[in-house]
C-alpha cells in the first residue's frame, strides 16, 4: 500500500496534466510541491523535456519530470558533496518505468513520432494522451516513492538506503 505522500504525489501531478501541464511539467511540479518548493522556474526548466525532450522521440517527458524530481530531493549543492543519491535513485526510476511500461522513450512508448504532422494526427486520432496521463501517474508515484524511501531523517539523502 502506498503512503499518503505517494499518493498525493501522483494525484497532483495527474491533476496537473489534466489542467493543461504537460507531462515533465506536472511531474516535476507535484514532486516540488510535495517537498516545499515553490518556484516559476520548475515548469519553464521541464518545458522543453515534455513531449519526449521537445517532440525529438526520446525519453518520455513524464520520466524526465521525474528525474528531475528526484534530483531536486536527492541531487547536490555543493561540488564536495556524493553524486550517489540522486543517481541511485534515477537509475531505479528508469529500470521501474521501463519494467512498468516496457521502454523510455516516447516515439516506443506511444508508437508515433509527435515530430511530424502524421505522428500528431495518430496521436490525436487515437487519443494517446490518456497513456501520457497514465506515464505521468505512474512517474510521480514511482519517483515519489523513491524520494521517500532515500530521504533521511532530516530531509537528507541517505545513499545507504
Amino acid at each position: 500500500m502506498e503512503s499518503q505522500f505517494v499518493l498525493n504525489v501522483r494525484r497532483s501531478a495527474e491533476d496537473s496534466f489534466a489542467s493543461g501541464f504537460y507531462c515533465a511539467e506536472s511531474v516535476v511540479l507535484a514532486l516540488a510541491d510535495a517537498m516545499g518548493m515553490e518556484s516559476e522556474l520548475l515548469p519553464k526548466a521541464a518545458t522543453a523535456f515534455c513531449s519526449g525532450m521537445g517532440r525529438m522521440c526520446g525519453t518520455c517527458g513524464a520520466l524526465s519530470g521525474a528525474i528531475m524530481g528526484i534530483g531536486l530531493a536527492l541531487g547536490r549543492t555543493e561540488a564536495s558533496e556524493s553524486v550517489q543519491p540522486s543517481y541511485v535513485g534515477t537509475q531505479r526510476l528508469i529500470r521501474e518505468f521501463e519494467q512498468e511500461f516496457g521502454a523510455r522513450d516516447c516515439h516506443v512508448l506511444l508508437g508515433c513520432d509527435l515530430n511530424t504532422p502524421e505522428g500528431q494526427a495518430v496521436f490525436k486520432e487515437k487519443k494517446l494522451g490518456a497513456h501520457c496521463a497514465k506515464f505521468t501517474g505512474k512517474a510521480a508515484e514511482i519517483a515519489a516513492r523513491i524520494v521517500e524511501e532515500m530521504r533521511g531523517p532530516c530531509g537528507a539523502a541517505d545513499a545507504e538506503r
